[in-house]
């Protein structure tokens, strides 16, 4: 039989080990034996120098290899019979080949296992390794105390790549290896190991151990002090924090500035409560209410009622969301946040310098100032667009009168909602989609449910087109799509365009400042919020990476706090859970991985499904459909991701939230009481899934033995 790579390897370690046992070879690794044939050894290297060198390296670099003790004196034997300078180049490179020998076996035999077993709770430190894994390294190698074996085992299961693994390790042992190497020209008069490494010695070690990370952190101070040194430090400042846009980023932000006693001031142009209030999730909700009250009258006959009759007006509806938005103001209003503490300026803010900030003729000083501009939808550059009659999200509730013909351009979350909801109202909708699926960022199964769901409606979806130009003919309006290499025209009224929306970076100064930005348009931040500028920050949908009013809220707090704090201290933002949910019907909500990109990443797992069609609940409110799909670590409870579809799908995924962020699994939820009849107890039969899944038959056949057993005897 053919014997792999690492059957070999273990193979060979296994005889070297076995080889160091039995014969005893610990005996020739003490410091007695050394002292004593240290006069045979320089007589050999005298008379064999070259090969003197060549064993003496090869079994440095085999005891390094396999972890074995003796290390330290071997490095004194080379001090001992090289001298200073020859044993310390030669120690350096024994030891450090000896290491990356160490760190390849482990990597060979262990990494994949390891990974593959711990790889979600490894994501974080990976991550580390691969930014910052030098520094990690440099600084454990410059201290001696600290067992060189381990590290060798531990950084082969990492990403470290094994040049580099080599470099750092051979500077980072440098001096220690001077040490003892220089101790060894003075074998004769060593007592024992620990007279080499004193407290103090040891103390220095440490503290040039620290230095690359002091040194890092330094450099970072400098930087920042540098590219601030530019401008005027005022020598008091107006406020502790000006905060630029009253969206959910920056309503928070200036919110957690003022619980905690700093001054600060919030400053918007336009509307209090940004996109989230005015023209993006309230009233899409309500919107989507109404366009779901009309589809439960039409299926009416379900809920055995034989007819319904309703009439409305298309502005009525309108006018409806307006008053939404009209009741929820107040909570993000001058008034309320004044009383909160923050000073509320309405007009257009201008940086003109990281500690200056102009508005209304007024230029405030500041110590840290946040950037919370948000986005806006973004308008494509198809021939065409300027002549035809446009609508975004940010226009399209000033409409008052029903489109017979609307095109949506777009097949993301925004695109999808608006779609179903003016189809709903009477709008005959198409909807073009450059790709091949709706929601693209789910797997395609959840992606088919929703399109399916437009079927019901009555939708044109198109996919697989790409929109080419717009054009008018005999006064009507028409987009030319190309699908499959053929030209395809669609007439239209009014298309609303929802293909995405662009950060809002330009206008206010960032540009002249010299604010860096991502090559998707964000602003580029650190993992504490920051810019390239120290004390200039910037949160939700202007920062990204995701455009969520919830996740514009959580960014506000590590703003809001960090600016506060620093420099003493920094919170690093947590994106380890992030949950969304497009309100689509039926919704689609998310956290965590799917199975799409857990197979990009390479990440294994279970699936669990639990089909929604057969909970009690679902069924009394005709709304048996949907799914809750469920990705596990192998053989574990742990979980790496949800999708669920289904009738407020939005709000049952906050259990697998709550799971994911405190780290309790299937199990957990599995013996979780849920009130019957609920939507909720999808989350556990979707739990009972997964155990009986996880049940094996060896355990079954135990389990009907004893069963057995009990009948008969007891």
């Amino acid at each position: 039989m053919k014997m792999g790579k690492k059957s070999i390897v273990l193979f060979v370690i296994a005889g070297c080990l076995w080889a160091f046992f039995h014969f005893d070879l610990s005996q020739y690794l003490t410091l007695e034996y050394l002292k004593g044939k240290q006069a045979d050894f320089s007589v050999y290297y005298e008379e064999n120098a070259v090969l003197a060198i060549g064993a003496y390296s090869l079994i440095y670099i085999i005891s390094t290899g396999l972890s074995l003790p003796g290390a330290a004196l071997l490095t004194l034997l080379g001090g001992a019979l090289f001298g200073l300078l020859a044993g310390t180049i030669i120690v350096s490179f024994a030891s450090t080949l000896g290491a990356t020998l160490a760190f390849t076996v482990s990597r060979l035999l262990l990494r994949d296992w390891v990974q593959n077993k711990f790889g979600s709770y490894l994501k974080s430190f990976n991550d580390g390794i691969k930014k910052d894994g030098g520094f990690y390294l440099f600084t454990l190698r410059l201290i001696p105390a600290f067992p060189f074996f381990v590290i060798n085992l531990v950084m082969g299961l990492t990403p470290m790549k094994t040049l580099q693994f080599f470099l750092v390790s051979q500077a980072g042992m440098l001096a220690g290896t001077i040490v003892f190497v220089n101790a060894g020209t003075q074998l004769a008069q060593i007592e024992s190991l620990t007279g080499i490494l004193s407290l103090e010695l040891i103390f220095s070690f440490i503290l040039l151990g620290l230095f690359p990370l002091i040194a890092k952190k330094s450099l970072g101070i400098y930087k920042g002090r540098k590219i601030l040194s530019r401008f005027k430090k005022p020598k008091v400042f107006d406020y502790n924090m000006v905060v630029i846009g009253a969206g959910s980023a920056g309503l928070v932000t200036s919110y957690i500035g003022a619980a905690t006693k700093g001054k600060v001031v919030l400053i918007e142009k336009h509307k209090m409560g940004g996109d989230c209030l005015n023209t993006g999730c309230v009233p899409s909700k309500a919107l989507i209410r109404s366009a779901k009250f009309m589809t439960d009258l039409k299926n009416c006959k379900s809920l055995g009622i034989k007819n319904v009759q309703v009439e409305y007006e298309f502005s009525d509806v309108m006018e409806r969301v307006q008053r939404v938005i009209k009741t929820v103001e107040p909570h993000d209003s001058i008034e309320r946040y004044t009383k909160l503490g923050v000073q509320c300026e309405t007009g257009e803010a201008r940086i003109i310098s990281p500690y200056e900030v102009q508005v209304n003729g007024k230029v405030l000083t500041t110590r840290n100032i946040v950037i919370a501009t948000g986005a806006r939808p973004f308008v494509p550059p198809i021939e065409g667009v300027d002549e035809v009659d446009t609508l975004t999200s940010d226009t399209v509730w000033g409409l008052r009168e029903r489109p017979e013909n609307l095109l949506v351009l777009g097949g993301g979350p925004i695109g999808s909602e608006l779609t179903q909801a003016f189809s709903r109202l009477g709008c005959q909708v198409t909807q073009v989609e450059q790709l091949d699926q709706l929601l693209s960022r789910e797997d395609p199964e959840i992606s088919q449910m929703v399109l399916e769901s437009f079927g019901r409606d009555g939708i044109n979806v198109l996919l697989g087109h790409t929109a080419k130009k717009f054009f008018k003919r005999d006064g009507k309006n028409f987009l030319e799509c190309e699908h499959q290499g053929q030209r395809i025209e669609i007439g239209f009224d009014k298309v609303l365009l929802a293909i995405g929306r662009k950060a809002n970076t330009t206008g206010f100064g960032l540009e002249e400042l010299g604010v860096e930005l991502t090559p998707r348009g964000t602003i580029q931040v650190d993992a504490y919020m920051r810019t390239n500028f120290p004390n200039i920050y910037a949160c939700g949908d202007v920062a990204g990476p995701y455009q969520f009013t919830h996740m514009a809220a959580h960014q506000a707090w590590y703003c809001a706090v960090n600016s506060l704090i620093s420099p003493f201290y920094g919170f690093k933002v947590d994106y380890g859970t992030v949950p969304w949910c497009t309100y689509t019907d039926p919704e689609v909500a998310r956290c965590g991985l799917n199975e799409l990109e857990a197979k990009e990443q390479g990440i294994p797992y279970e699936i669990t499904t639990y089909p929604i069609d057969d909970l009690d609940r679902a069924i009394t409110d005709e709304a048996a459909y949907g799914v809750v799909k469920v990705l596990t670590v192998p053989d574990k409870d742990k979980i790496l991701g949800v999708t669920i579809v289904g009738l407020h799908a939005g709000d049952i995924i906050a259990e697998y939230v709550a799971a994911m962020k405190h780290g309790f699994g299937m199990n957990k939820i599995l013996s979780t009481i849920h009130i019957y009849p609920t939507l909720a107890e999808s989350n556990k039969y979707a739990a009972g899934n997964w155990k009986r899944n996880h049940v094996t038959e060896k355990t079954l056949a135990w389990g009907e033995r004893i069963n057995r057993w009990r009948r008969a005897y007891i």
